[in-house]
């Protein structure tokens, strides 16, 4: 098959590509989230803010996604040992701009993305499904498999 062909499949009625933003983010989109996440990382871990909720907080960036235009990015923080994140969410929207600039200090991109915080909830919901995987009713009809 031509490589014409190959992307006349891919092509729409408009001639214009179709189907790939179903694949996912880009390789840059990923390299930029992942400098994002390491570099709020390192923001939380040598700065002390000044607003009060975020004194002795440990915060942890586990996951940043960005998106496509590279103009807002989403990061996903949790704290070590609590639970409790969501009654930060306020003190970190205050404390974005400031963490915002960090990042323009350090990122070497044309546009430095707005930052925006949601609670990391992966690990709740993998203790929810093992919690659900060890109940008798789940084990027995493993076993019988």
């Amino acid at each position: 098959m031509s490589r014409g062909r190959d992307k006349a499949h891919l092509t729409g009625p408009a001639g214009k590509l179709s189907g790939l933003s179903e694949q996912g983010p880009s390789q840059r989109q990923l390299r930029v989230a992942e400098e994002v996440r390491r570099v709020l990382a390192d923001l939380f871990a040598r700065t002390e803010f000044r607003d009060p909720e975020l004194v002795d907080a440990h915060i942890t960036v586990t996951e940043v996604r960005i998106s496509p235009d590279f103009r807002h990015a989403t990061a996903f923080v949790s704290r070590l040992g609590r639970i409790d994140i969501e009654v930060l969410l306020p003190a970190l929207k205050r404390v974005a701009p400031f963490l915002r600039t960090g990042l323009s200090k350090t990122l070497r991109t044309r546009v430095v993305p707005e930052i925006h915080f949601q609670p990391d909830t992966a690990l709740d919901h993998a203790m929810e499904i093992d919690h659900l995987m060890r109940l008798p009713e789940v084990r027995r009809d493993l076993d019988e498999e």
